[in-house]
């Protein structure tokens, strides 16, 4: 049973999700969970080289076993097109099967459809391919590309080289990829002219651009549907070329088909988080003010996309200092290319300069806290604009009381307990504010029932129960008495998940919708003979708790108002604005921040490294569901356990394919692996960003926590993480 807080108001409750009912018994329905009449099977031939050009491709053996339908290759699929509106996201934007030219290991270059599963990862088998192959790079070390300035104010290097203190370093983080527990996947169908594609999709609106692109149909003849996404983490966007193949068979063969890549198939080609180097410089006074900050930072890409990994996002206005430079620079491997990774640019960037807030501090012999809370700005120093809503001193304040920080000794290893050394460290974090256009429609029923519908789509997150809670609050209708429909490109058009945009995003659109419904029904009240709101007023009316009423007077339950006037429903429709050029953006620094302090246990002589117990404090504005919240922030600590001490994706030298691309040899953070955690929300609701100042808190928590935990690491060691993840073999080697 959901339950409302001690107020009585649903917004801020620690309610259940209410699809969490479907997910536990087994009736939510995932993608690869869709079977039709019919239904064929593909299976995509990846390319075993990561370089070079195919000479020769022999389908022949391949078309002779049983059950094959068609061997899908580039001398035979129907025409894709590359994708080439900049309003239309996609990563990879090479169609498949575009040319003969290999650029990394994994590459489709062919697909087999079968009657079954089986029968087409046979053939698959048998497709023989011939290469001529070509030097390649999936080197770790990055190098080369002409730098561009993202940021700059003042004159960073005479600031530098004047300086009393000075410090500079360069970080580095690893490959990552998602390993989404839902393989990724596509079921096509294509009937009468038109396709109905099931996707576990980040974004069903944009995703329906991509297909009317890329298949060169109307967008009236798309349909996208993903109802639930068994987590994406950014790699789920965007469709990947596999979506394109399903699609293309789906319409060639007349009969559905379903595509399920093997998670290998994962590693190559459905995005990762790319490598980043980061030299970082900063300087300050010895009373430690920052006089000059600057990050010059690379990230890898794919040798035929531009993917850039935002790492200088935070730093122009984290805090204040009068000359500051962020410039950054792609360099190309070949690898598949890259995407988001929850808390794209700011998670790495944020490792990096964290990192080094935390080295000159101690460099400055001044707390990392007191050292954040001297240069905490005024005002967004990078664009003149005041923030919105900024409460980063009261994080680092409140987080450093609940963790006990004024109890800490600055020395390395002065730390024990139970036998143990102990490291205490600490960061800060922020993620932008986003919301995009939005659309929504909501509809009250004669049968006591509302129902909400709009083209989002519920990543695990909570939007189902968010955009409940949000009707239950403004008409009083329990939760088990609203249904919300998601997840399907038909809908009224709603945002992507992504960026922490979607709840922030539906809030205004879903509002303006149930009070269009509720003026809809109380109109239909003041109107309908026998009615005992008959000629009342429509200002004298409320509607509240289910009923409309007039205090101290006759008041009638909403569904009968709506069942005397000989209706089934009223409805209303709302719609907010936003977007990548949101003209808020114009007047405020729209942001969220937060602080980690955390507690490392370190045994040198068992070489055992923990990471004990997590505070992490966030201003994300206003918390629509508590429960849910907490869940989005401990994920992410976890996450963050996982990119400090765990998560690297190797390429192999040899041939350019990730080695350990399955989730045996991937090293995830687990339950075993997991801390403590204490999540504080201060709770302070941006106004100006949305009507009940919430900002999204999918991403933030992963901001700072790698940094925290190296910072910590260091502090119980002596030893300095600069290249993610710590390895066991340095710290033994201190």
């Amino acid at each position: 049973m959901n339950h409302m807080d001690r107020s009585g108001k649903m917004i801020g409750s620690p309610v259940k999700r209410v699809d969490g009912p479907k997910k536990v018994s087994g009736r939510a329905v995932y993608t690869s969970d869709h079977h039709f009449p019919g239904l064929l099977y593909a299976v995509p031939v990846p390319s075993t080289i990561a370089s070079g050009i195919i000479t020769a491709l022999d389908t022949s053996e391949a078309e002779k076993l049983p059950g094959v339908r068609l061997v899908l290759h580039a001398g035979n699929v129907m025409k894709l097109y590359r994708v080439s509106n900049p309003k239309v996201l996609i990563d990879e934007k090479r169609p498949p099967f575009a040319d003969n030219e290999v650029r990394y290991y994994g590459q489709y270059v062919a697909a087999v459809i079968a009657d079954t599963f089986e029968q087409a990862s046979a053939a698959a088998n048998a497709v023989k391919v011939s290469y001529n192959k070509k030097p390649f790079d999936v080197g770790e070390h990055l190098e080369g590309g002409k730098l561009r300035v993202e940021s700059e104010r003042g004159d960073v290097e005479k600031a530098f080289a004047s300086a009393s203190v000075t410090f500079e370093a360069t970080y580095v983080t690893p490959t990552e990829t998602h390993v989404a527990i839902e393989l990724h996947a596509t079921v096509a169908t294509y009937e009468n002219g038109a396709f109905t594609i099931y996707e576990p999709s980040q974004a069903v609106v944009n995703a329906q651009a991509v297909a009317a692109a890329g298949l060169g149909e109307p967008k009236e003849n798309m349909r996208i549907v993903s109802r639930f996404v068994g987590s994406g983490f950014g790699s789920k966007l965007w469709p990947w070329p596999h979506f394109f193949i399903a699609a293309a068979a789906a319409k060639q063969l007349g009969r559905p088909v379903k595509l399920v890549l093997s998670r290998k198939m994962n590693f190559q080609s459905a995005g990762h988080r790319p490598i980043t180097q980061q030299h970082m410089r900063l300087a300050a006074t010895p009373d430690g003010r920052l006089v000059s900050l600057s990050q010059d930072y690379l990230n890898h890409t794919s040798m035929s996309d531009d993917y850039h990994e935002d790492c200088g996002e935070a730093t122009p206005f984290l805090y204040s200092t009068p000359n500051l430079r962020v410039r950054t620079a792609l360099v190309r491997r070949n690898v598949g290319t890259p995407t988001s990774m929850r808390g794209p640019g700011a998670v790495p960037g944020l490792f990096a300069l964290e990192s080094a807030m935390d080295e000159l501090a101690i460099k400055l012999k001044i707390d990392p806290v007191q050292f954040r809370l001297i240069n905490e700005p005024k005002l967004d120093e990078s664009s003149r604009l005041p923030f919105s809503s900024r409460h980063l001193v009261e994080c680092l304040k409140s987080g450093a009381e609940k963790f006990g920080w004024s109890k800490r000794t600055p020395d390395v290893g002065s730390m024990t307990r139970d036998g143990k050394i102990l490291g205490w460290g600490m960061a800060a974090c922020t993620w932008p504010a986003f919301r995009m256009p939005t659309q929504a429609s909501v509809e009250l029923k004669a049968d006591g029932t509302a129902r909400a519908v709009c083209a989002t789509q519920d990543i695990g997150t909570g939007t189902y129960t968010v955009i409940a809670q949000l009707v239950s609050e403004e008409t009083g209708i329990p939760l088990d008495k609203i249904d919300v429909a998601l997840g399907d490109s038909d809908l009224p058009p709603g945002p992507f998940s992504g960026g922490s945009a979607a709840t922030a995003s539906v809030i205004p659109a879903v509002l303006q919708a149930v009070r269009q419904a509720k003026k809809a029904a109380i109109d239909l009240a003041v109107r309908t003979q026998n009615s005992p709101l008959l000629n009342y007023k429509l200002e004298e009316i409320e509607f509240a708790g289910g009923e409309i009423g007039v205090t101290g007077g006759p008041r009638m339950a909403f569904d009968r108002a709506i069942e005397m006037a000989g209706a089934a429903s009223v409805s209303g429709q709302g719609k907010s604005e936003g977007g990548f050029a949101d003209p808020l953006k114009k007047k405020y620094s729209l942001h969220s921040y937060g602080a980690h302090f955390v507690e490392v246990s370190w045994q040198p002589e068992i070489a055992r490294l923990r990471v004990e117990r997590v505070v992490t404090v966030i201003d994300g504005g206003r918390v629509i569901n508590r429960k849910m919240a907490a869940n989005q922030i401990e994920g992410a600590v976890v996450m963050g356990v996982g990119m400090a001490m765990f998560e690297h994706t190797w390429y192999d030298p040899r041939n350019g394919a990730p080695i350990n691309s399955n989730m045996a040899d991937y090293v995830v953070a687990t339950h075993a692996d997991a801390p403590e955690i204490d999540v504080t929300f201060l709770d302070h609701p941006d106004t100006i960003f949305n009507e009940l100042g919430a900002r999204g808190l999918g991403e933030i928590g992963l901001a700072g926590a790698a940094a925290a935990i190296t910072n910590a690491i260091h502090h119980a060691s002596g030893v300095r993480v600069r290249k993610l993840p710590a390895m066991i073999e340095d710290l033994l080697g201190a």
